[in-house]
């Protein structure tokens, strides 16, 4: 089974792969996760929070996630640490426990890795929303290539984050196993946008 040891930081989003997610980190746990995260080159598990815990104890958190990895840190103007995130794969959380200082840790189980899959003609209309979408935001997605608008999987992604959805229809979709799926469910959400 493909399983792996990594801290997790929930909070009230939900990161997809691909996505961007800046952060503002002022806790010592999560200051303490972003210097163990630079100096050993890894990432940390992002889970949408469900319910806030009482002070000192934890949020509840969904079971599934995205592993983020830093691209980018500074001193903000308002002395907080920024950092600048990118979401990759996906996880299911087996277990979790709680370090000495509160941050979480989970052993999680990885999403399998899925070749590409073309977008079908019938649903080309989701590359072409997602193309309009490039045209004012490509400067955002450092390498971003036209092809990439074939790719039922980024495509699905990128509307996943860029709609103006609630963030459970957003855990429902990073959820789905299937691109086609995804694709499917986004077809029928699209009116409302419209």
């Amino acid at each position: 089974m493909n399983t792996s040891d990594i801290a997790i930081f929930p909070l009230q989003t939900v990161l997809v792969p691909g996505a961007f997610l800046p952060l503002q980190i002022f806790e010592p746990r999560y200051l303490e996760l972003v210097r163990d995260c630079v100096k050993y080159d890894q990432g940390f598990g992002v889970c949408l929070i469900m319910e806030a815990g009482d002070p000192g104890s934890a949020a509840q958190h969904v079971r599934i996630g995205t592993l983020a990895r830093i691209r980018d840190w500074n001193t903000l103007p308002n002395g907080l640490l920024g950092v600048t995130t990118q979401g990759h794969e996906r996880f299911s959380i087996e277990s979790t426990r709680m370090r000495d200082n509160g941050l979480m840790m989970a052993t999680v189980r990885w999403f399998p890795k899925e070749g590409s899959v073309q977008i079908p003609v019938e649903k080309m209309l989701l590359s072409e929303i997602v193309g309009r979408f490039m045209d004012k935001l490509s400067a955002n997605y450092p390498g971003y290539e036209p092809a990439w608008l074939e790719d039922a999987d980024w495509v699905g992604f990128r509307l996943t984050e860029l709609l103006p959805l609630k963030n459970l229809e957003r855990q429902g979709l990073l959820e789905l196993e299937n691109p086609l799926e995804r694709l499917d469910q986004l077809l029928r959400l699209l009116p409302r946008f419209q």
